[in-house]
């Protein structure tokens, strides 16, 4: 891995790949000034865009767009001219980016799904990964429930994190942690793994990767790789390959907490 520079005292990092989903702009719940700040202080020569990067769900019901979420669309778009090779899998909340399967925006490549060889020669399989949800395929109603539910919720996490800082505490959502103590969610987010690493053998790639549930997870599942590269909206994100092909979660709300978001680049 090399380093480039250093920003704000941090190393600007190069990775081979990055993977991001599920930063949800449009949403006041979206962690625009993070992104901003990771994309920052890494390059790549690939970036994936793995789903729902924009919130079409909620942009329907009220517009709600300030100038950090430009500056992504716009950081992104540079990063394009510049040579990195950038493809965007849509998810389900920007579910009409599909229409555009197969169109170049912008250096952008908008493709369905997309393969991966890693450094080391590893092939990966990468979709958002609403197609396997059975909530989101078979009862999209439901889905739109549980995604006010979900905005309810972040607005409490807004305030609650506010006043963390206030205190002196570090960053904490009370959606994950919910998440990850709800036997339900907990059995969901199983199954779906479950689920997503047997496509990966059903296509006979070494791994899939992908983003829908807002779990970062990365682990062996019976001779795949399952990674899942998290979400910009609770965790803050990131699944990176280095030079030699290893694959790395990076938990940006962690970096930050150990060297605070410097000034614009």
């Amino acid at each position: 891995m090399k380093d480039d520079g250093v920003i704000d005292g941090r190393f600007r990092k190069r990775y081979r790949a990055i993977w991001i989903s599920d930063v949800h702009l449009g949403t006041r719940g979206c962690k625009a000034e993070e992104l901003l700040d990771f994309l920052r202080h890494v390059e790549s020569e690939y970036l994936y865009l793995v789903g729902d990067i924009v919130d079409g769900w909620r942009l329907r019901r009220s517009w709600y767009w300030p100038q950090a979420h430009n500056d992504v669309v716009q950081k992104i778009l540079r990063r394009a001219r510049k040579g990195t090779k950038v493809f965007y899998i849509p998810g389900n909340h920007d579910e009409a980016a599909r229409e555009y399967i197969g169109v170049q925006f912008g250096g952008v490549d908008v493709v369905s799904e997309v393969i991966h060889t890693t450094a080391d020669g590893r092939r990966f399989l990468i979709i958002h990964g609403d197609q396997f949800d059975g909530v989101v395929k078979y009862a999209k109603w439901l889905a739109y429930i549980g995604d006010q539910a979900y905005i309810i919720l972040l607005g409490v996490n807004t305030w609650l994190n506010f006043f963390r800082r206030k205190l002196g505490f570090t960053y904490w959502s009370i959606s994950a942690y919910l998440k990850h103590k709800a036997k339900t969610a907990v059995e969901y987010i199983g199954r779906y793994e479950t689920t997503l690493a047997d496509e990966a053998r059903r296509r006979q790639v070494d791994g899939i990767i992908c983003g829908h549930i807002h779990h970062a997870e990365m682990r062996e599942m019976e001779g795949v790789l399952y990674c899942n590269d998290g979400d910009w909206v609770e965790s803050c994100t990131a699944l990176v390959e280095n030079e030699t092909g290893a694959l790395e979660i990076i938990n940006w709300a962690h970096v930050m907490v150990r060297q605070p978001v410097g000034k614009a680049a």
